[in-house]
């Protein structure tokens, strides 16, 4: 019946070790992780930064993403439903989140369960420890929280097309029925008819949004204006993953009825800071000093 649709029906683990084995998911964000890495040690070299920058970067951004997907994802989306509902003030609780009741499931990582929203929260977080502990030892780099994001921002990139490609060798986070050609029948989740292969559309907006702060960061000088490209980073990530939420199955049962679904929701705020940073940084003059003559210690 379906003619020109794409019939997918990948293995989501590559190396079959026992009941287990190492699966793609697992391999493409390690290697989404260490290419950022790379990244990030080109881009500090270029401005002749302290040399141990890159390692302190390296344990706190790989342990604020990792802890703040996991409960993004625990908070955010694991919402569930109960007839028999709980009375909190007089008001009936349908609504349970079994993660804050039972805080110890977090721990669970081999269930699965990653939230890109919690991840983009966790490397805040931990980019503004970052800084407090380490770099604004170093005054005269002026750095700041926007100043690491105008760097990070750029492997980051590279690293959620990975991720998004993990995603579909997991068969997951796809989108509507649809009959366009390149629609794909996702047979390891049960699917029978073709559907948007979003992890693709994510993946490509993301090496477009790689391809232009690389530019911005090289070729334009765009360091050197704080705050522009990290806000370009986001409305182009979190401005097409709003649009793309209308085709995307929703994740959990409780977004039906939502106007807008928590992805939708959660983009907003990055999207409105996104542009305020663009609006601030294109008004003001570019002020970062000239750091290639600065001496490492």
């Amino acid at each position: 019946m379906y003619l020109h649709s794409i019939i997918w029906d990948v293995d989501p683990i590559l190396l079959h070790i026992g009941e287990g084995g190492i699966r793609w998911y697992g391999l493409l964000w390690a290697l989404g992780i260490m290419i950022c890495y790379l990244i990030q040690i080109k881009l500090y070299n270029h401005e002749n930064c302290p040399k141990e920058w890159t390692d302190h970067l390296f344990i706190w951004m790989v342990t604020g993403v990792i802890v703040g997907a996991r409960l993004g994802h625990c908070l955010f989306y694991e919402w569930h439903y109960y007839q028999d509902a709980i009375q909190i003030f007089a008001f009936n609780i349908h609504y349970r989140n079994p993660y804050i009741e039972h805080p110890f499931w977090l721990l669970r990582i081999w269930e699965g369960g990653l939230s890109s929203h919690g991840g983009a929260i966790g490397l805040i977080v931990a980019a503004w420890l970052l800084n407090k502990k380490h770099f604004s030892k170093r005054p005269e780099y002026h750095t700041s929280l926007i100043w690491i994001f105008d760097r990070l921002v750029i492997g980051v990139c590279i690293t959620g097309a990975l991720i998004r490609l993990g995603n579909l060798m997991n068969s997951e986070i796809y989108g509507n029925p649809t009959d366009m050609p390149w629609g794909f029948i996702f047979v390891r989740d049960g699917m029978t008819v073709p559907c948007h292969p979003t992890q693709i559309y994510e993946m490509l907006y993301c090496l477009v949004a790689f391809v232009v702060t690389w530019f911005m960061y090289w070729k334009g000088k765009c360091y050197q204006r704080q705050g522009l490209i990290f806000g370009t980073f986001l409305v182009i990530i979190f401005g097409v993953r709003f649009v793309l939420e209308f085709i995307k199955l929703n994740q959990e049962a409780f977004e039906e009825t939502m106007l807008l679904n928590m992805g939708q929701i959660l983009s907003l705020p990055f999207i409105i800071w996104g542009i305020y940073l663009i609006v601030h940084a294109l008004r003001t003059p570019a002020t970062l000093p000239n750091l290639s003559k600065a001496k490492r210690k």
